[in-house]
This record gives C-alpha cells, sequence and structure tokens, in this order.
C-alpha cells in the first residue's frame, strides 16, 4: 500500500472511538486521558506485519466487511487514516489496537511490508 494511500493525521471521529473501546478495557478517565493523549502523539511508521505480531490479533480475512471496505477504498486511492495504538508491556500485555485494526489488515493483505501511520502512547501510570 503506497504511502498516498495513507492520510497524514488520523480522521476526528477515530479519537472517540478509541476512547470508546479503551473505555472497555479500562476505566472511563483513563480511556479519556488516553484518548487525548493520542490527538498530541507524533505520527511514526510501522510495518503491518510487526503491528499484527505486537498486537497478537489474527488477520482478518479479505472477506471481512470492515477489511473489504478499506480494500476498496485503497484500491481506489482514497486515503486511509493512521491507525491508534497504545503500547504494550512486554510480557504483561500486547499492543493495544485503540482504533484501525481493520486497515492494519487491510493493509497487510496489500503487502505485509507496507508502512501503516500510527500514534502510540503509553498506557499512565496509577
Amino acid at each position: 500500500m503506497p504511502d498516498e494511500h495513507w492520510k497524514k493525521t488520523p480522521d476526528e471521529h477515530d479519537y472517540p472511538a478509541a476512547r470508546a473501546y479503551l473505555g472497555l478495557l479500562t476505566e472511563p478517565k483513563t480511556a479519556k486521558a488516553v484518548a487525548k493523549a493520542l490527538q498530541d502523539a507524533p505520527l511514526q511508521t510501522a510495518k503491518a506485519k510487526d503491528l499484527l505480531r505486537a498486537s497478537q490479533l489474527p488477520l482478518l480475512p479479505t472477506d471481512d466487511a470492515e477489511v473489504r471496505k478499506d480494500l476498496t477504498k485503497a484500491n481506489d486511492g482514497e486515503k486511509l487514516s493512521p491507525v491508534l495504538l497504545v503500547r504494550g508491556e512486554l510480557g504483561a500485555w500486547p499492543l493495544t489496537v485503540a482504533d484501525g485494526y481493520h486497515r492494519i489488515c487491510a493493509s497487510y493483505h496489500l503487502s505485509d511490508d507496507a508502512d501503516i501511520p500510527y500514534r502510540m502512547v503509553d498506557l499512565p501510570t496509577r
């Protein structure tokens, strides 16, 4: 997936989506703080295969509705939003994909070696 298929910044609706997902994993105050921190995190890149490995999530098939939608967007030249991540802790928990799991899978299907832009923060300590 060439770089031109990726936006320079995540879509605004990605942050509330990340907050909602994180709210299922942690208390609402922490989810809100992490979603806010993601807005200020620098944009970085990593390979699709490495993001899947670090998150320990399975590769979704190309016939998954959301993956198919993202593949169609990429093939039509529409830019995809960078993904939002929360860093894992080695041996304790994997990388958390707060928003963009389907986009990672779509990118992997096009090229497992593709660079995917992301914003990532650490989970705040208690």
